[in-house]
This record gives C-alpha cells, sequence and structure tokens, in this order.
C-alpha cells in the first residue's frame, strides 16, 4: 500500500484493519479450529484418544500462532494469540477464569517477552480496548434468548455490533489523543462500514485465494469499493480532529473521562466526561511574546531542519532529508513534531538549497500542512517549485538584502547575492545557500541581550568570506547552526570570530558517512569556549523565547542513554 493510502486510513481511523489485528487472528483461529474439529470427528480413532472440541482448540491455537508469526509477531497478533492459548489451556484443565483475569495475564506474559512493547502505542489501544469491552455493561450482558426468529436475531447483532464500535471509539478517543494528537470524526462511520466488509469478506477471500486465485481479484474489488467510500470521507472539512500535546494534569483527566464515558455508572457520573475531556481536547499551547522567538533544530539524521516560532508565525528553514522512497523526515519526524505543537500552518517554509538532506521532507510538509509562502534557491523547473503552484503556494527567490519583520522579530536574509543566484544557479548548490539571521527585540534570560540566531545551511569557505566581509560585526548571534553540518570546507576561523556564537548546534547523523561533524572544526569551536551541540548526541535542541535552551534528550532520558549527558555551557555575559 502507498503512503497515500495509509493516510487515508488514517484520517478514516481503520489503519487497524489494514494491518493484522487481532479480530483477523480469532476469525482464523475459529475456522482453522472449526475445519480441525470436523475433520477429527471423521476419524474412527483420533476422539478416543483425544476429544474432538479440544483437538479442535489446540489445533485452532497452533493456527493462530503461525499465522501470527507469519503476519510479524506484532502486539495486537501477540494479544490475541495469549488469551487463545490461555482459554484453551483453561478449558483443557476444566477451570474458568474472568476475561479481565485472562487479558492481565496475556498483558503480563506480552511485558514480559517484551519490554519494550510498553512503549509502543499498540501495547495499550491492544489491550485497553479489549479491556473497556469486557468492563463495560454492553460487552457483560448475556445474549437474551428470542424465538422470533432470523430478523430479531440480526437485530440484535446489529444493536451489539454498534454498542461495540461505540464503546471501542468513545473510550480510545482519549488515548488517541495521547498517542498521535489526532482524532478521527469519521471513523465511528467508516469502521461500521469497513469492519465487516473487510473482515467477513476481503480477509476470508484473501485467504481462500490461497486454494482459489480468481478469489483474490473479487476480494481486491471490495477494497477498491472501499477505498471510493473512504476517500470520500476522508474529504470531509471535518474529519480529522488535530491537536497539541497536552500536559500531564490534562492527559490524566483525558484518560479518566474515556473509562467514565463506558464504565457501567449511572447517568451523573458518565456526564463528568465531557468536562473532563475538554483539556486534551482543546490543551494551552504556549507561544512566544512580543519581540520574542523560540526555535527548535530537530533531530533528522543527516540534514537540517530548523523551526522559528514567534508568536503569530511559524518558519521552517529546511525541511531534513528523505531516507527511502516511502520515507522522509517531513513525514516521519516534521510533521508529527508540528501537529504536537499545535501549528496549524506555515507561515514561511525557506528551503536553503536543493541538496536532498535539505529538501528531502518539503513535499510532505507542503501535502500535511497549509503552507503559507515558500522561499528557496531553486533552479526553475525544480519538481518542489511545480508541486507548490499546483497548491498555490507563492515562492520567491531569497536574495541577500530581504527584510521582515514578524511580531516584533526582525528576519535578514544574508546570502545569496542576486547576481550570484542568477549566474550560478545549475552550479554548486551550497554556494548558494539562504543564509538567515533572526533577531528577537525582547530582552533574554536575566535582562540579557535578545537571543539572535544565524542559520547558514551548507555554505562553505568562500561565502563565509564573503559574508564576513560585507557585514562584519553585525554576524555576532547568540546561536549558529554551524555550516555544512560541521564540514571541513566550513567554519572558517574569521567567520567564527565574527560571529562569536555563545551556542552552536550541529545537525549531523550518528557516525556519518561523511564524516561531519569533522575533529579539526570542533576544535575550532572549542578554542572559542564553545562546546557545540550534537543532534546525534542532544537530540532537538530547544532554545526559549527568552535564550536559555537544552537538548531533548537530556529532558527525557533513557536507561539506554549510556555516558554522561552532552555538556551545556552558560553563555558568556554580554554575548547577544
Amino acid at each position: 500500500m502507498a503512503r497515500e493510502d495509509w493516510e487515508v486510513f488514517r484520517l478514516t481511523g481503520v489503519a487497524h484493519l489494514m494491518s493484522i489485528s487481532g479480530l483477523h487472528v480469532t476469525m482464523f483461529a475459529w475456522l482453522a479450529g472449526t475445519v480441525i474439529g470436523w475433520l477429527w470427528r471423521r476419524s474412527a480413532r483420533a476422539p478416543l484418544w483425544l476429544p474432538a472440541p479440544q483437538a479442535a482448540r489446540w489445533g485452532g491455537l497452533v493456527c493462530a500462532l503461525a499465522y501470527a508469526l507469519l503476519a510479524g509477531w506484532g502486539v495486537p497478533a501477540q494479544r490475541t494469540v495469549g488469551m487463545i492459548a490461555v482459554v484453551v489451556l483453561l478449558r483443557t484443565v476444566g477451570a474458568r477464569w474472568p476475561l479481565h483475569a485472562v487479558l492481565l495475564a496475556v498483558a503480563l506474559a506480552v511485558a514480559m517477552g517484551d519490554p519494550w512493547a510498553l512503549l509502543q502505542p499498540g501495547f495499550w489501544l491492544s489491550f485497553v480496548a479489549v479491556a473497556l469491552l469486557v468492563a463495560s455493561e454492553p460487552a457483560q450482558a448475556a445474549p437474551e434468548a428470542t424465538a422470533a426468529g432470523w430478523r430479531a436475531a440480526a437485530l440484535q447483532a446489529l444493536r451489539g455490533g454498534l454498542r461495540t464500535q461505540a464503546v471501542a471509539t468513545v473510550g480510545l478517543a482519549p488515548l488517541t489523543l495521547v498517542f498521535f494528537q489526532q482524532l478521527s470524526l469519521v471513523g465511528f462511520a467508516a469502521n461500521l462500514v469497513a469492519i465487516p466488509l473487510v473482515t467477513l469478506l476481503v480477509v476470508p477471500l484473501a485467504m481462500a485465494g490461497v486454494l482459489l486465485p480468481p478469489l483474490w481479484s473479487l476480494a481486491a474489488a471490495f477494497v477498491e469499493g472501499l477505498m471510493v467510500l473512504l476517500h470520500a470521507m476522508a474529504a470531509w472539512p471535518w474529519a480529522l480532529w488535530q491537536t497539541a500535546a497536552a500536559p500531564l494534569w490534562a492527559l490524566a483527566c483525558g484518560l479518566l473521562a474515556g473509562a467514565l464515558a463506558v464504565l457501567p455508572l449511572p447517568p451523573r457520573w458518565r456526564w463528568l466526561a465531557l468536562p473532563l475531556l475538554l483539556p486534551l481536547l482543546w490543551p494551552p499551547v504556549p507561544r512566544p511574546g512580543p519581540g520574542q522567538f523560540e526555535l527548535v533544530a530537530a533531530d533528522v539524521g543527516q540534514g537540517t531542519a530548523v523551526l522559528v516560532r514567534t508568536q503569530r508565525h511559524l518558519l521552517v528553514y529546511d525541511a531534513g532529508p528523505a531516507y527511502t522512497p516511502e520515507a522522509d523526515a517531513g513525514s516521519r519526524v516534521l510533521l508529527p513534531l508540528l501537529r504536537a505543537r499545535g501549528e496549524r500552518h506555515i507561515s514561511l517554509l525557506m528551503l536553503s538549497h536543493r541538496d536532498t538532506d535539505h529538501t528531502g521532507g518539503a513535499a510532505a510538509l507542503l501535502d500535511g500542512l497549509p503552507v503559507r509562502a515558500l522561499a528557496s534557491s531553486l533552479e526553475n523547473g525544480h519538481p518542489l517549485l511545480a508541486n507548490a503552484a499546483a497548491r498555490q503556494v507563492p515562492h520567491s527567490a531569497c536574495n541577500a538584502g530581504q527584510r521582515w519583520v514578524w511580531d516584533g522579530v526582525q528576519f535578514d536574509v544574508l546570502h545569496p547575492p542576486a547576481e550570484a543566484l542568477a549566474a550560478e544557479r545549475r552550479g554548486k548548490p551550497n554556494t548558494l545557500s539562504c543564509v538567515l539571521r533572526v533577531q528577537a527585540t525582547a530582552p533574554g534570560l536575566g535582562g540579557g541581550p535578545p537571543p539572535s540566531a544565524l542559520l547558514t545551511g551548507d555554505i562553505e569557505a568562500a561565502q563565509e568570506a564573503a559574508l564576513v566581509q560585507q557585514h562584519g560585526a553585525a554576524l555576532a548571534s547568540r546561536l549558529l547552526l554551524v555550516p555544512h553540518h560541521g564540514s571541513k570546507t566550513s567554519s572558517t576561523p574569521a567567520f567564527l570570530q565574527a560571529v562569536r556564537p555563545a551556542q552552536a548546534v550541529v545537525q549531523a547523523a550518528y557516525r556519518s558517512r561523511y564524516g561531519h561533524p569533522a575533529p579539526a572544526v570542533m576544535a575550532r569551536y572549542e578554542a572559542l569556549g564553545v562546546q557545540p551541540l550534537r543532534s546525534d548526541r542532544c537530540g532537538a535542541y530547544v532554545q526559549a523565547a527568552d535564550g536559555s535552551g537544552h537538548c531533548q534528550r537530556q529532558m527525557g532520558r533513557r536507561y539506554w542513554h549510556h555516558g554522561s549527558a552532552a555538556p551545556h555551557p552558560a553563555p558568556p555575559a554580554g554575548r547577544p
């Protein structure tokens, strides 16, 4: 399936059906057990050795295990096979456990077998979904006996399916917002169609196609029909609710709201779910004040991507690399980061030059968020310019001398000169990198100088010399994005003396195949009393509105992060 298809599944909330879900494993186990039991009863001796019901159960378990292993042994498959195994074992020994005890035992077994599963959203979504169905009143109610015929039975099954889907949708909504900061508003309706279609028609036909290949074409026809419906639903204006990452207290309130909404409680308690859920739906999003900006140098591997946020505007400087034809920093890092920060649009996307480690994620950003304007040194005819034109995103070349002010924060483009852009457009792209200086006007931490930042792209020694000659001491900036990822061709001594950074950030991959950053270059910074912060060790670097900064990896260290924290020197007094 293409990335565009998965985007439609995400928007409509049916992605769980397009992977190997627990429902598919259970259905396969039931079908396999039915066939094995039927064959077992045809034997004259086999039932004397092992009763047919037990043979069907154990055979179904073995088939479910094989199916789950073949499908990749994901957490939902582990949970399902574990629950089937516990039930089969209990039936064999004549014991009976309540469903919540079975679920707890399986969760413990999965966590002991793979402790890292606790960090996967799929673990919590899978087990919590079943726990809610077990704990909710509709899931516990015994089926009513009826003699009214197949119509009443079908109506009862329909009501049960609607209740089950409602419990899963409402109960898992807070968890979905916690993990993904988004909620499909058409998911309930989409799943009402997709679940029976995929479970009762597509999956059985796909399995039967192993014996009768023409059935695969029939299954594909059902999938194509479903995709038409899902595309239409995904295009609805309010198909998806997106929000920023909420603080811990809002997460706790939201999870409590989901439990209250589906548990068998008096109505007056269930109504409390609505006010408890509101902080998770509309969490507070802090923004810089007038004259301030916040900067995030994202950890995208071997590439550049920087977010600059003022009070009402967002600038994205470069979009990171493309990892594979199906994955890039835009879709894997920047879009989730922007959504978690509550960003609704990009005021300006600036692409410093055409190298793919700077533009690899740009197409995903254009697809994923509204972009108000594009600035770059890309040549005419570049695919990204055609992409932007098709979306009616205005494009302008970044020329030295351009200046604008957002919310009291000044932005200056220092490079390339217009004549260089015109003469060398087909030349080495590094020499045409857009260089941007950002200057706050509000005082920094403790009333110090207003923070500033210099974003340099991949300029090399000649461009650095030209900047020093033209701007001199005006290049001075508190934060410097180290040119060309710390390459030997950049960060000349004269340039560093002019910039006089208090903080230098290197965006480079772990064990970069290009040798970035070069030890000799890092020694130049250290000689100036600046300890460069490397994204391969520091993770994302965040400079707050007051000029203070931190490494994100230090803020949320894991037990597998070995060694001491990256040094974080205090800025020398008087530096901008």
